[in-house]
């Protein structure tokens, strides 16, 4: 199957989706974040350097350690603790160099404070006070190039939002926020229709708010699908109704429903992607002599490629292909997912009978992992012809859009409490979502390191085959 196809069939979408398409608002914030923080760096490495030029770096010594190797690190903690690097100081530049200015007075005050407490001989006063006061002017100018940058980046606002009509006009609108027309697109959210949630979600992708106008008889699906999301949602309301919502804003002086803010905080993304990379590059590491060997007995074994590739669905209901050893027969193989591997199933090679029984199989995902797809724990991530009993998957039960929140996993919670194998009853897959959206609402890296702990005691499992 290929994964484009899904949405390439209407050309109006094709134009309106180009129009937004490109690196999120969150991610060029997390740019210019970093960016916040080498300039605010970088003034106080200018500082010392211009104190250099008065000959006084000698006497700007603590103990064997410049005043620089020690002043900086206290430096950028103290713009961590101030949160000097955050929206609204992307937003105000007064915010940001007031906040960055006092962590540069708060670090000048400990350093004094501990040279007087180690009786520091000989310490240039004049060299000190040169070093912070350049240190000030230099990060009061970097401000003004940070801004600068934001502006031509992210335009007026900092964060992006989008307006969606779905058979609705809005007259008041805001010139700085994008309108898409969804009706227009025939891209309406259909809970038993992924093509078009992926189709729907990937427009919605690069926005950090989603407002959504809708009619009265649209608005609890627009809710599911905007809470399965990782972007901030409301809908538009005129009634007194609510769907699961978390907050009453406000859009064009129209009150809204706030959906969802997203699952996660940029430092928790932060965390838990740091946390994958490491994760999966040492296990990779580690591991290659046994992807080797796999990759070799699976060519030995039957004929046909070593990786078995298949859509799955992703996070914010995006589709992306996976990554497996192969395991079937070539000939054989279901890449749309429509029968779940049974016990003795006559599809399964002999190698790949034992890469499922041990798990080995899955091991490709790591590829995954380290492509920014998958993540080490999360909600697994399901074929689309995937089926409890006789029922896909979003039909056994109206909450299974929400496990998208966040990215799939390699093991999840659901996993661990031994929620594996084929579904062949609609309850099967229900005790998996509820495990997967308890996962979400209870995300911290502890218990990402203890499920990883745990997916140890699971990997032989009765139920894997």
């Amino acid at each position: 199957m290929n994964i484009e196809s899904n949405f390439k069939a209407n050309p109006k979408f094709e134009a309106e989706s180009a129009e937004v398409r490109g690196m999120a608002a969150r991610d060029k914030r997390a740019v210019l974040y970093a960016a916040s923080v080498l300039l605010d760096a970088l003034a106080l490495v200018l500082g010392y350097f211009t104190s250099l030029l008065f000959r006084l770096s000698d006497n700007l010594l603590v103990g064997n350690y410049s005043v620089l190797t020690v002043a900086l690190p206290v430096f950028l903690m103290f713009e961590i603790a101030r949160e000097a690097q955050c929206v609204e100081c992307l937003q105000s530049r007064s915010i940001a160099t007031r906040r960055s200015l006092g962590a540069l007075g708060a670090t000048a005050l400990v350093m004094l404070g501990g040279i007087f407490l180690f009786d520091v001989d000989d310490f240039s006063r004049l060299g000190f006070i040169i070093t912070f006061a350049a240190a000030a002017l230099y990060l009061t100018l970097g401000k003004f190039v940070l801004d600068a940058i934001r502006k031509s980046w992210l335009g007026g606002e900092v964060t992006a939002t989008a307006l969606v009509l779905d058979g609705v006009e809005l007259p008041a609108r805001s010139a700085h926020h994008t309108s898409i027309d969804v009706a227009a697109l025939n891209l309406s959210p259909c809970l038993h229709h992924p093509a078009r949630m992926d189709s729907l979600s990937r427009l919605i992708q690069p926005f950090d708010r989603v407002i959504v106008a809708c009619t009265f008889e649209t608005r609890a699906t627009w809710a599911m699908f905007l809470r399965s999301h990782d972007v901030g949602g409301e809908i538009i309301m005129d009634r007194d109704i609510l769907h699961g919502a978390v907050a009453i804003g406000e859009y064009a002086s129209q009150d809204t429903l706030v959906l969802s803010r997203g699952p996660l905080s940029l430092a928790s993304r932060i965390q838990k992607r740091c946390f994958d990379l490491l994760i999966a590059g040492l296990a990779v590491l580690a591991l290659s002599p046994v992807l080797l060997a796999t990759a070799a007995a699976i060519k030995l074994d039957s004929r046909g490629p070593v990786f078995f590739r298949q859509v799955r669905v992703g996070q914010g209901n995006r589709q992306f292909l996976i990554f497996k050893f192969r395991s079937m027969r070539a000939e054989q193989g279901d890449a749309a997912g429509n029968r779940s591997t049974g016990r003795d199933d006559d599809r399964v090679t002999r190698v790949g009978r034992f890469i499922r029984k041990t798990s080995i199989d899955e091991l490709p995902q790591l590829f995954n992992v380290l492509l920014g797809h998958m993540s080490m724990v999360g909600p697994r991530p399901h074929a689309l012809g995937s089926q409890a009993g006789k029922s896909l998957f979003w039909e056994a039960t109206n909450q299974y859009w929400l496990r998208h929140a966040l990215k799939p996993g390699i093991t999840g919670l659901a996993q661990v409490r031994g929620h594996r194998g084929a579904t062949e009853r609609e309850e099967d897959l229900q005790a998996r979502v509820r495990a997967d959206i308890e996962y979400l609402s209870t995300w911290s890296l502890s218990n990402d390191f203890v499920i990883l702990l745990r997916t140890l005691r699971v990997v032989v499992h009765p139920n894997a085959y």
